[in-house]
């Protein structure tokens, strides 16, 4: 289980695992024939009783339900996710996460029950967009079919049937002839079963029905790279990098799909592993990454230093920053206008307060570079450090007249625009709902507003993304001490001091 989807067991305060399924009559229905009823009623769910369970509890119910999935007990696995959705603590960031998992999984009807249950919209509106453009299927299912085709797809990818289930599902003709999803399936089953060309020929047929859907489109790079026709696989990538995606996760995984796609069309041996570094960096496999980079350097004084600078960006991710900043020297003496390289050598100054320093790394790589966000980012940040406010204000102009779609930026304004903080603030944590440092300054705003539980569900959020953060922990004992709770409030300022000893607000706190 991911990281992300760990998370989402955090955050269900009760669940029990109860439930009654009605098996009858589930075979796959004509959509033409049968009437759209809710799911709920093919699957009858037994609401659960509230009780607190310990996290492991909670752990176990999820780990049930994806289990269930995997093993093709679909229905149940349904019933299952239905009772979390239903019974978590009301929570826009978990009902986001959910909704994500659920549209994966194929369960659309979850996904939709989870995103109507997001309370503010101006949080969930980007997440909610790109999951729909990057899974949802353009002609809508009806509950027996989701639930058919849930089976198919838990027995392509987790059961080793997918030649059956791409046989069963070209029978259903009628079913092919509306369903994009189902062409889908049908291609993603043949692609596994090696049957490349009747897998092209179905994966046309899904996007000619809905050409906006990226899922379907990443099927299409894969079935072409299968085939060794790697300029295709390139060429639906370049597509897909234009799609008006937004969120971090979805950026994400067309980036991850880029570096794989150039991993497998790549002729050499060193620029093959160089890409596959790559995309395990992007899919946060940061050991993987490595052991792959390790054997990637060869005579080529350009591809080493492209090597040698991922290489300091995957330490320095590992926090082990001296391998991180050995590489990044290693780099630099290559080629010495290395953009990755000079970001890592200024994030390693800025780890180290040496902000001046940081300054100058990050100002060569924004000249290298003046249209990559990264060195922008960081330069405009390092200045408004060093009350370089001009430049600061410079650059976000800049990026925020052209680009909407950058977390930083936003979140960046909104700690020196006092008139647009809320609206900036939400703006950042749905471009990026792992943005901790986001959902931190909105509790910060709402304990300022006086509105502590406001500041509670926002702060709660920052803890499940980050544990050890110690403005959480700063931030939960303000929010304590408002509310009376002194025994409470000096725990979390201890809290707080023990994981940053230097933190000046929690030592007042504690008048030390």
């Amino acid at each position: 289980m991911t990281k992300r989807l760990f998370l989402i067991t955090l955050l269900i305060l009760s669940a029990n695992s109860a439930f009654a399924v009605n098996f009858d009559d589930l075979k796959p229905a004509n959509p033409l024939e049968t009437p759209v009823q809710k799911t709920e009623e093919i699957i009858q769910i037994n609401r659960p009783q509230k009780a607190s369970l310990t996290k492991n509890d909670v752990h176990n119910h999820y780990a049930i339900a994806l289990e269930r999935f995997i093993q093709c007990n679909v229905r149940s696995s349904y019933a299952d996710f239905r009772i979390l959705i239903e019974s978590i603590v009301p929570n826009d960031y978990a009902y986001m996460l959910i909704a994500n998992k659920m549209a994966d999984l194929g369960f659309f009807s979850l996904s939709d029950i989870a995103l109507s249950k997001v309370d503010d919209e101006d949080i969930s509106y980007v997440l909610n967009d790109d999951i729909k453009r990057f899974y949802y299927p353009s002609f809508k299912l009806n509950p027996k079919d989701e639930i058919y085709l849930a089976e198919m797809y838990s027995n392509i990818m987790y059961n080793a049937q997918s030649l059956e289930a791409a046989s069963e599902l070209m029978k259903n003709t009628v079913l092919l002839k509306n369903s994009d999803y189902a062409n889908y399936l049908v291609a993603l089953g043949l692609l596994k079963a090696n049957n490349i060309d009747n897998a092209q020929k179905y994966i046309d047929i899904a996007i000619d029905k809905n050409p906006q859907n990226l899922n379907y489109k990443k099927l299409k790079a894969e079935i072409a790279l299968q085939d060794n026709k790697n300029k295709a696989a390139v060429k639906t990538v370049e597509e897909m990098k234009q799609a008006p995606v937004m969120n971090e996760i979805y950026v994400n995984k067309i980036y991850s799909l880029e570096q794989y796609v150039l991993y497998k069309a790549a002729k050499q041996d060193y620029e093959k592993k160089y890409h596959l570094g790559y995309y395990y960096y992007y899919e946060g496999e940061l050991n993987k990454a490595m052991r792959t980079l390790q054997t990637a350097a060869t005579g080529k004084k350009k591809h080493n230093a492209d090597v040698y600078a991922l290489m300091a960006r995957v330490y320095f991710d590992m926090k082990e920053y001296e391998k991180a900043e050995s590489f990044a020297e290693k780099t630099l003496s290559l080629k010495s206008n290395n953009v990755m390289a000079l970001l890592v050598s200024g994030d390693l100054c800025s780890k180290d307060k040496n902000f001046e320093k940081a300054y100058k790394y990050y100002d060569k790589a924004y000249s290298k570079d003046k249209k990559a966000i990264a060195p922008a980012i960081r330069l405009a940040e390092t200045a408004r450090k060093l009350d370089k406010l001009d430049v600061t204000k410079e650059i976000y102009s800049k990026i925020l007249k052209t680009r909407s779609d950058v977390p930083q930026a936003y979140f960046n304004v909104a700690m020196s625009d006092a008139t647009r903080k809320l609206e900036y603030l939400k703006k950042t944590v749905a471009l990026d709902s792992n943005f901790t440092e986001g959902w931190l300054e909105l509790g910060k705003m709402m304990i300022d507003l006086q509105n502590y539980t406001a500041a509670k569900k926002y702060l709660a959020i920052a803890k499940y993304i980050d544990e050890n953060n110690f403005r959480y922990y700063y931030y939960q004992g303000l929010v304590c001490k408002a509310q009376g709770l002194v025994q409470d409030a000096v725990y979390n300022f201890k809290k707080s001091l023990a994981l940053n000893p230097d933190f000046q607000p929690a030592k007042e706190e504690l008048s030390i």
